[in-house]
């Protein structure tokens, strides 16, 4: 018996960085989001030998114990064990043996989500193994949870509402965990012409968002005005794009992906760097009207608004960086699991 699950990863469009506490559970942030045809995968294989296999594809790294309720969490393979850590200690997890192996569409630290995507996808799979009735909300606070207290990992709230929901998605994130997820029913002509104009490109540097996530962090405790304002700022973003997006008025994008990103840059030090800069600058002068870092900045996936006929002058430019432009199209679909006997 072969339990399976996928959840997407997603693009940030407007308010990142408003879902990290302490700035949420102060002033309560707001960010639109969209989820794409990328995906973290995961599988749990039932086995009789005794062992529990853990197994991320992509990295190319295995890990396998003896059965235990709990498996040490040492720096390998972290997130896949800390999900079957929990699980066994809220469900009481008995099994003779599995293989658990994920695989994820984007590289680790690209700025979809990728983490936190894949922590949704691995609860997905179990939930399916043990017919768990986690809803929505649930799976999403689950993950959160994981990641952020057993795990002890920076990092905000949307990634892990934005896999599990799927879609279009305005979110308002307060304290005490309280995060409202308002779907969104954006007509098909409007996205259609949304998809074509928007270039998702990567930069081929990876980066730790723990440490600029830190340092936002830190500037909201010591009360930087620069700081906080950017936030506030990128709040009414989100605003601004939900109402872009909802009545039409796609030629306003570009120009709020760009209000947004010379506000992030002043949120923490390393968003942007002197290579970030010049990709910008080069795809602003090829006819892009504005873009965005994905995830917390300092690298890995970079988007662009590009009217008209403009992305392919674009995607050229920006092929000459050393990077790659990738596919995709934007998906409305959430994390989804199914059986295979």
């Amino acid at each position: 018996m072969i339990y399976r699950s996928k959840a997407p990863l997603r693009i940030g469009l407007a308010g990142g960085g408003t879902d990290v506490s302490p700035y949420s559970d102060e002033f309560g942030g707001a960010i639109l989001n969209a989820t794409l045809s990328l995906h973290a995968h995961a599988s749990i294989e039932l086995t009789d030998n005794g062992k529990l296999s853990f197994c991320s594809i992509d990295k190319q790294e295995i890990q396998e114990y003896d059965i235990a309720e709990q498996v040490p969490i040492d720096g390998k393979l972290d997130l896949l064990k800390g999900v079957y850590n929990r699980i066994s200690k809220d469900h009481a997890l008995t099994t003779r043996g599995f293989r658990l192996s994920t695989f994820v569409d984007a590289p680790a630290g690209s700025g979809l989500g990728t983490s936190s995507t894949l922590c949704v996808a691995i609860i997905g799979a179990f939930a399916e193994m043990l017919k768990l009735p986690l809803g929505d909300y649930d799976t999403a606070h689950y993950a959160y949870d994981i990641e952020r207290n057993d795990l002890k990992l920076a990092g905000g709230r949307q990634d892990q509402y934005a896999a599990t929901f799927g879609g279009f998605n305005f979110m308002e994130f307060y304290a005490d965990d309280k995060v409202i997820v308002n779907p969104l029913r954006i007509r098909q002509e409007y996205l259609n012409e949304l998809e074509n104009n928007m270039v998702l490109y990567f930069t081929a540097t990876t980066r730790e968002s723990a440490a600029i996530i830190t340092e936002q962090q830190k500037n909201v405790r010591e009360n930087n005005t620069r700081s906080i304002e950017a936030m506030h700022q990128l709040k009414e973003q989100a605003r601004m794009m939900k109402e872009a997006l909802l009545v039409g008025k796609l030629d306003r994008i570009g120009e709020i992906l760009d209000f947004g990103f010379r506000q992030k840059k002043n949120m923490a030090h390393n968003i942007s760097n002197a290579q970030i800069d010049a990709i910008y600058d080069a795809a602003m002068a090829s006819g892009a009207t504005g873009g965005k870092i994905s995830g917390a900045g300092g690298g890995g996936f970079m988007t662009f608004y590009c009217p008209g006929n403009t992305r392919y002058q674009v995607i050229s430019t920006l092929c000459s960086f050393g990077g790659w432009v990738s596919p995709f199209q934007f998906t409305q679909h959430g994390l989804t699991t199914w059986t295979v006997q």
